[in-house]
């Protein structure tokens, strides 16, 4: 089977949305599938509508010679009315990976609008869905119903390698000394990493060590706007910011903190909490979105309300001076994630559903 896969950029950014591009590339690949990926460039919103318009890039779709089109759904505003407008000519099945809609996250009245509109047309021009979570799944049938064929295959949590060992956990939870805190994920306002340092704000000197492990490429300006208010915290909270880490550097990393802080405003899975768990990490992320998947308040974790500094603070306090919880809270998130599925589970779940929506 021939396959195209085309999205913004490429597959080497390390996003949770492009994890799950890469995964399922390179499944499919070790399935013997012939995977092509056109990449669009990176570019700002209104340049991505004018693609559109593009006698060139219909031309190049028109002219794939594959059994279907995987379209990663980030790639929607470059594509709404010119899925529409080449539908007729097509010669195969276009399928939508759809990790988060845009019109999930929060942004100023008139652009929710607009980026609503221009989803809705969009997620109405396809053939299929691959979903990353049963929350996407229902976002995307409010403006589809009902749904044409399509699979919810869940990320894996095993990027990382084999569970940290029980023994390992145990001996973290009694060791002296601040509660470690780690925010991994990109420095952006959607994350929001300053969420956690305004929660350290309200506690007591001393009570926390934070690390900020993620890139600071994507919004350069909110990220110095992270860095200043970590050096306003130097005489309460020592605040560390690695910016990206490789995949070993990573690891041990982690294998060092005791409680993952990722309080997104919305997130359409988070990878970042499945793998936070093979650490045994307890996580504390938002109600809104995905992250109730994972996260059980209470038992692997916390759920705040979205931007609410004061809950997350309490949160921590308490995993601060209760290490016997910490230590049931941190076995709960490592049961959890070896329960949840594998990359290749994920995997064999989408091929299944390539092969019978195919052309071939």
């Amino acid at each position: 089977m021939n396959i195209g896969l085309l999205l913004y950029g490429g597959l080497d950014v390390v996003t949770g949305g492009t994890i799950y591009d890469r995964r399922l590339v390179d499944y499919l690949e070790a399935q013997g599938e012939q995977v092509q990926v056109i990449s669009l460039r990176w570019k700002n919103y209104p340049f991505w509508l004018a693609d559109n318009l593009s006698s060139k890039l219909a031309e190049q779709l028109l002219n794939l010679e594959v059994d279907l089109l995987i379209q990663d759904e980030l790639c929607h505003p470059s594509l709404f009315m010119l899925n529409q407008r080449i539908k007729p000519r097509l010669k195969y099945p276009v399928i939508s990976l759809t990790h988060h809609l845009r019109s999930s996250e929060e942004h100023p009245g008139w652009a929710l609008w607009l980026y609503r509109a221009v989803e809705r047309s969009y997620l109405r021009s396809v053939d299929g869905f691959i979903f990353n979570s049963q929350t996407t799944r229902a976002t995307v049938e409010a403006f589809r119903s009902p749904l044409p064929p399509h699979v919810v295959a869940r990320p894996g949590g095993d990027r990382l390698g084999a569970a940290l060992s029980e023994a390992h956990i145990q001996s973290r939870a009694r060791r002296q000394g601040p509660l470690r805190v780690v925010f991994l994920g990109s420095v952006t306002r959607r994350k929001q990493p300053h969420l956690l340092l305004e929660a350290c704000a309200k506690l007591p000197p001393g009570l926390l060590e934070v690390t900020i492990i993620g890139s600071q490429d994507a919004e350069p300006g909110y990220a110095s706007r992270v860095g200043r208010m970590a050096a306003r915290l130097a005489g309460n909270t020592v605040v560390t910011m690695q910016g990206a880490l490789e995949l070993d550097s990573l690891v041990a990393a982690l294998r060092s903190q005791d409680i993952l802080v990722v309080p997104s405003t919305y997130e359409g899975f988070g990878i970042v909490y499945n793998e936070g768990m093979a650490m045994g990490l307890p996580a504390i992320g938002a109600q809104r979105g995905a992250a109730h998947e994972t996260i059980r308040h209470g038992e692997n974790g916390f759920l705040i309300e979205p931007g609410d500094s004061g809950a997350l603070a309490d949160h921590l306090h308490t995993l601060a001076a209760d290490r016997s919880l910490l230590l049931k809270m941190s076995l709960s998130a490592r049961r959890v994630y070896q329960t949840g599925p594998t990359w290749q589970e994920m995997g064999r779940s989408v091929h299944k559903f390539l092969h019978e929506n195919s052309k071939s």
